[in-house]
C-alpha cells in the first residue's frame, strides 16, 4: 500500500472525471510533446489566455548558463488587475469572485462580485497613489486573511507597485529583515486578525519591526472592523482615506518582465531570499496551470486553504482563479477550530467543488478520526489537491476514501516559491494516480535526475531533481542579488536549475519527491532555512553554537531538531530549554519552534570547520549504525558523545 494503489482504484479515480476532463491521457502526451519540442509555439498559443496591451516580440529568451537570463513574452505589455478584474466585467460583473469565510463560524461570510472587486481595488489603488506610491515601489503587507489583503495585492498590481507579503505568523524581527531587504516605504497592516479563535497583534508587531527604520514612511492601517481610527506617528487610517478617493484608477501598462511581487523564502544561509516574480510569464503560467491541473472551467467553487502570505496563496487563491474568471474562497480560519469538522463544514456551506490543502492538515485531521468527516456530506466535491510537501500514501488514501468518498481524484502537486506554479502533478481524467507520487510533469517542464556528481540518471532511478529548461512562471532573480540567484540555483549543476529536492522515478515515468537535499527544513509545507534558526539560537547570550536538522514528523512532515552547545559555565536545564524555544519563536515565529533541543558538548565538523549535518540527522533519528564515512571529522570522538547524550535523554 505504501507505493501503489490497486489497479481497480487507479481506474476509478482516473475515470471519475473522464467525461468532464479538459484533457484526455492521449491529449496530455500530445500537448506535452509540443511544449517540449516547440516551447515558443506552445507558450505563444497559451499566452493568448491573457489580454495584452501590447503584443510580445519574442516568447522565450532564457539561458541557464552565465549570464543567467529568464525572460518570457519579451516586449509584451499587460496589467495583472486588468486580467484579473476588468476584462471579466463585460460578462461576469455580477458573478461572485471572492467568498470570504471568517475564522469565527458565527460571523457572516462575505461574497464579493467582480463589480464589487473592481470598486474596492480601484479605491485601494487610489489610496496608495495618494500616499505617493508609484510604479516600481515596493509595498509590504503584513495582513490577516481578509478580503482587503486581496484588494491591496491587486491594487499594487494596478499601479505597478511591487507587493511583498509577509506571513502574519512572523515575528517583528522577521518583518524587519524583510522590510530592510525590500526597502519598502509603505507597509500595510491591520490592527488585528484572528486565527483559531485567537487574536493576532499585527499592528503591535509592525510597530516593533519599524523602530529605527527611517525609510519606512507610512504604516497604512486597515482596521479589521472597518471603523476609522485616530492616527499617530507614521500611521495612516485606510478607512478615512477610502471615502475620499475615486473608484476609478487607470491601470499602468507593465512590461512582461516588470516585477509583480517579491516573496521571501528561507535558504541555506541565514538571510531569507527575496524571490522576484515578473508579470507576463507568471500570469500566463498561473492561469494555465490552474485551468488544466484543477480541470477548471470557470463555474466551479474553488477553495485553496493556504494563506495569502505564501506563494500557494498568491498563485492558487488569488491570481490563477481570478485570471480564469472563477470564484475563489478566502478562509481566515484553521482546520481544527472550533472543531475538526471545520474544513468539511465550509465545503458543505459553500458547495466547494475543488479543494486544495496541505498534507500537514490532512494528517492532523486523519488523527482525529473519521467522525468529524462523516458528520458532513461533502457531496459537492469533485477534485482534491495536496500541496507543500510530499503526501504519504496512508494520508493520500484517507483523503481519497474518507473526504472524497472514493470518487474524487487526489492531485499531489509539486512546486516551489521559485517556480511560481505547479511543475509536476496529475491532470484529472488524464493521469492514473499513485498515492505518494506527484506523477508526471506539466506542459513545458523537463525534469532530470542527477547523481551528486552531476551525471544524468536515465529511466528508473533516484537522485537530485533538476530542470533542463525554463518555463513562464520561473522567478526572474533574487531581489537585489543576481549573484545569489545564480549561485543558489545554477552553480551546483551548470546548465540546470537545481531544485534542492531529491526524487526517484519509477518504471512508468512517475516522479516521487523524497525531500530536501540542502539545508532547508520543510515544516508543514513552509520552508525554513537551518541557518536562520541556528542564527536565532546563537544570538542567545548563553548559547555558544547550534546546529539544526529536520526529522520526520507525523503531522508536520518535518520537525526541527536543534543541537545546542552552551557557553562555558552555563548549565543545561529544562527551564533554559523552554527559554530557548520561546527565544526562537520571538526571533522568527511559531513555525520555527524546535521539537527537540539536544544539549551537545561538541558538534561533528570537518577539518575545514563545516558541520556535518548528515551525521546529525542520523543521530537525531537514532540510526546509530548508518553514519557513513566519518574519517574527515576533525574530532571523531564527538560522535560517541552525541550518541551517549541521546541515549541519556539529553534531547528534549
Amino acid at each position: 500500500m505504501h507505493n501503489k494503489i490497486n489497479q481497480l482504484e487507479r481506474i476509478l479515480v482516473t475515470d471519475s472525471l473522464k467525461n468532464e476532463a479538459l484533457v484526455t491521457e492521449e491529449e496530455y502526451f500530445k500537448l506535452y510533446s509540443q511544449s517540449i519540442d516547440d516551447p515558443e509555439g506552445f507558450w505563444g498559443e497559451m499566452g493568448q489566455c491573457l489580454n495584452w496591451i501590447k503584443p510580445w516580440s519574442k516568447v522565450k529568451k532564457t539561458s541557464y548558463y552565465k549570464p543567467i537570463e529568464i525572460n518570457w513574452f519579451q516586449g509584451g505589455q499587460l496589467n495583472a488587475s486588468i486580467n484579473c478584474i476588468d476584462r471579466h466585467l463585460i460578462d461576469k460583473k455580477d458573478k461572485v469572485a471572492l467568498i470570504w469565510e471568517p475564522d469565527n463560524p458565527n460571523v457572516p461570510s462575505r461574497k464579493i462580485t467582480y463589480s464589487e472587486l473592481s470598486f474596492e481595488v480601484n479605491k485601494f489603488a487610489n489610496v496608495l497613489k495618494k500616499l505617493g506610491v508609484q510604479k516600481g515601489d515596493r509595498v509590504s503587507l503584513y495582513m490577516p486573511m481578509i478580503p482587503e489583503t486581496a484588494f491591496a495585492m491587486l491594487a499594487c498590481s494596478r499601479i505597478g507597485a511591487i507587493h511583498s507579503l509577509i506571513f502574519a505568523g512572523f515575528s517583528p524581527e522577521s518583518i524587519r529583515d524583510r522590510l530592510i531587504d525590500s526597502h519598502s516605504r509603505v507597509i500595510i497592516t491591520s490592527d488585528l486578525g484572528y486565527r483559531g479563535g485567537k487574536e493576532l497583534p499585527l499592528k503591535n508587531n509592525v510597530d516593533k519591526a519599524i523602530q529605527g527604520l527611517s525609510f519606512v514612511e507610512t504604516v497604512l492601517v486597515v482596521n479589521y472592523d472597518h471603523t476609522p481610527h485616530d492616527c499617530k506617528d507614521k500611521e495612516v487610517c485606510f478607512w478615512k482615506l477610502h471615502g475620499t478617493v475615486s473608484c476609478v484608477c487607470e491601470p499602468v501598462a507593465m512590461d512582461s518582465s516588470d516585477p509583480l511581487f517579491i516573496l521571501y523564502t528561507s535558504g541555506s544561509t541565514g538571510k531569507p531570499k527575496g524571490v522576484l516574480h515578473g508579470t507576463g510569464g507568471y500570469l500566463v503560467y498561473a492561469s494555465v496551470t490552474h485551468k488544466y491541473i484543477f480541470n477548471y472551467k470557470g463555474d466551479e467553487i474553488y477553495w485553496c486553504s493556504a494563506d495569502l502570505g505564501w506563494v500557494t496563496g498568491h498563485t492558487y487563491i488569488l491570481y490563477g482563479p481570478l485570471l480564469n474568471g472563477g470564484t475563489t474562497l478566502l478562509f481566515e480560519g484553521v482546520p481544527h477550530y472550533p472543531d475538526s469538522s471545520r474544513f468539511w463544514q465550509v465545503v458543505d456551506k459553500h458547495h466547494v467543488e475543488i479543494f486544495y490543502t496541505a498534507p500537514t492538515a490532512i494528517r492532523a485531521l486523519m488523527r482525529e478520526g473519521d467522525e468529524y468527516v462523516e458528520k458532513t456530506k461533502r457531496t459537492s466535491l469533485k477534485i482534491l489537491g495536496s500541496v507543500g510537501e510530499p503526501i504519504n500514501p496512508e494520508a493520500w488514501l484517507w483523503y481519497y476514501q474518507k473526504v472524497g468518498n472514493s470518487n474524487c481524484p487526489v492531485l499531489d502537486t509539486w512546486w516551489q516559491t521559485e517556480t511560481g506554479g505547479i511543475l509536476i502533478a496529475p491532470l484529472p481524467g488524464a493521469t492514473s494516480l499513485k498515492p505518494g507520487s506527484a506523477t508526471r510533469p506539466f506542459f513545458g517542464i523537463k525534469p532530470a535526475l542527477l547523481t551528486p556528481e552531476g551525471k544524468v540518471i536515465p529511466g528508473v532511478g533516484e537522485g537530485v531533481l533538476v530542470l533542463e529548461d525554463s518555463w513562464p512562471g520561473q522567478m526572474l532573480t533574487v531581489y537585489g542579488n543576481q549573484e545569489r540567484f545564480e549561485e543558489t540555483y545554477f552553480s551546483a549543476f551548470p546548465g540546470y536549475y537545481f531544485t534542492g529536492d531529491g526524487c526517484r522515478r519509477d518504471d512508468e515515468g512517475y516522479y516521487w519527491i523524497t525531500g530536501r537535499v540542502d539545508d532547508v527544513i520543510n515544516v508543514s509545507g513552509h520552508r525554513l532555512g537551518t541557518a536562520e534558526i541556528e542564527s536565532a539560537l546563537v544570538a542567545h547570550d548563553k548559547v555558544a553554537e547550534a546546529a539544526v536538522v529536520g526529522i520526520q514528523h507525523d503531522i508536520k512532515g518535518q520537525g526541527i531538531y536543534a543541537y545546542v552547545t552552551l557557553k562555558k559555565g552555563e548549565t543545561y536545564s529544562e527551564s533554559l530549554k523552554q527559554e530557548l524555544i520561546q527565544w526562537v519563536r520571538s526571533k522568527i515565529g511559531p513555525l520555527a519552534t524546535p521539537e527537540f533541543i539536544h544539549w551537545a558538548k561538541g558538534l561533528p565538523k570537518t577539518r575545514s570547520g563545516k558541520i556535518m549535518r548528515r551525521i546529525l540527522r542520523k543521530i537525531a533519528e537514532g540510526e546509530w549504525e548508518q553514519l557513513g564515512d566519518i574519517t574527515t571529522l576533525s574530532d571523531p570522538q564527538v560522535i560517541p558523545a552525541l550518541k551517549l547524550e541521546k541515549r541519556n535523554k539529553l534531547s528534549f
